[in-house]
């Protein structure tokens, strides 16, 4: 299982990529491993606002559809449309090609609620 250094984390196990003002997200390979191999992906539209907490998509995989969650407050930049057509290169690449959406930042101050690479391999360690 991967851990990369230089993102964040939340207990929903979505992944947060921070340059600048601007947030990729998508989930952890723990996430894309417990759901097995995915099938289906839903995003929003680029220019919808999120709160933290609002779900901003849906993922459904052989084993379950689940909600993906925003881990920050924002407006959603950009969204991946390669896997809206091919969900399974989350499977392959959840960390490089398997971003889901980027939002512009609201807030950065949230960023101090998430967890590091550290207390998030603590987490899954926990959890498991």
């Amino acid at each position: 299982m991967e851990f990369p250094d230089g993102l964040k984390f939340t207990k929903e196990h979505e992944w947060i990529r921070v340059d600048g003002n601007v947030a990729q997200i998508g989930i952890t390979d723990y996430a894309q491993e417990a759901l097995g191999d995915i099938v289906f992906l839903e995003l929003p539209e680029s220019g919808i606002h999120f709160n933290h907490g609002d779900t901003f998509g849906v993922v459904e995989s052989v084993k379950a559809v689940s909600d993906l969650y925003s881990p920050l407050t924002g407006t959603v930049a950009e969204i991946n449309e390669s896997l809206v057509d091919a969900p399974e290169g989350i499977n392959e690449h959840p960390y490089d090609d398997g971003w889901m959406i980027s939002i512009e930042l609201d807030n950065d101050s949230e960023l101090d609620e998430l967890m590091d690479v550290e207390a998030y391999r603590k987490y899954v360690e926990e959890i498991s």
